[in-house]
């Protein structure tokens, strides 16, 4: 198995005003680590002229287990796993500078065919490259589908700015977890950091777009869709407990 692995430290950019690390700090260094290793691998962002080839994120599964502070010290672990001819999984684990567990996570990632603008199934030399191992984070190996709720009881409309585009013409996936936070009533953002988070992507959003975005609280989940004014595309669900 290829571990990839990286320190890091938390910058003023990563906490609160608790200077501890927030859930959209930890995000952003776990997707940095998972380009650098699709860099390693000849797979990365600036090789997509050459490859004709990017990935794009359908999932994330994260657990918190405690909260590192401001300028602690961080290893980052990743590794791709499970990978089949449609889809592949790429899971983490974080440690602290004595070795405790902080966080561990799991992905989701389909390989998008720049000329064709579309899935393709990953071709075996793509695979080698990382190679993958069957070890999973989590007790179950796949991550579950979201499902959307019924009821709503909060409503919040967003119009997509600029800068919330990524390299790929669309809004940054972990944008949609800051969307879902600002969706949240006072009372349930003022209560602190969830430990869980869970986001679904389905349909990429563009600039300038407008979507809405539907807060309910089920079976003692927050849960946020994303979903396009006139209800034809859902375009994500993060869930939060």
């Amino acid at each position: 198995m290829a571990i990839f692995e990286k320190k890091y430290r938390v910058d003023v950019a990563y906490v609160n005003a608790d200077t501890v690390i927030t859930n959209h700090g930890l995000l952003t260094l776990l997707e940095d680590i998972a380009g650098r290793h699709s860099d390693v691998a000849g797979f990365g962002i600036c090789d997509i002229q050459e490859t004709k080839l990017f990935w794009i994120l359908l999932a994330w599964k994260v657990k918190f287990f405690k909260r590192v502070k401001y300028r602690d010290e961080l290893t980052v672990k990743t590794w791709a796993r499970n990978v089949s001819k449609a889809y592949t999984y790429r899971d983490f684990e974080v440690f602290d500078k004595d070795g405790n567990i902080v966080c561990k996570a799991s992905s989701k990632w389909v390989l998008i065919e720049v000329d064709k603008g579309s899935i393709t199934k990953i071709p075996d030399y793509v695979i080698s490259k990382y190679e993958p191992d069957s070890k999973h984070t989590f007790d179950t190996p796949d991550i579950e589908k979201l499902k959307t709720p019924t009821t709503f009881s909060s409503e919040y409309i967003y119009k997509v700015q600029r800068r919330d585009i990524d390299i790929n013409n669309h809004m940054h996936n972990t944008n949609y977890l800051d969307l879902a936070y600002e969706a949240l009533p006072e009372d349930v953002y003022n209560s602190g950091e969830f430990n869980n988070i869970e986001i679904m992507y389905k349909t990429s959003i563009r600039q300038g777009e407008s979507v809405k975005c539907l807060y309910s609280f089920t079976d003692n989940c927050h849960y946020v869709t994303v979903k396009s004014l006139d209800d034809t595309k859902l375009h994500a669900v993060v869930k939060l407990y």
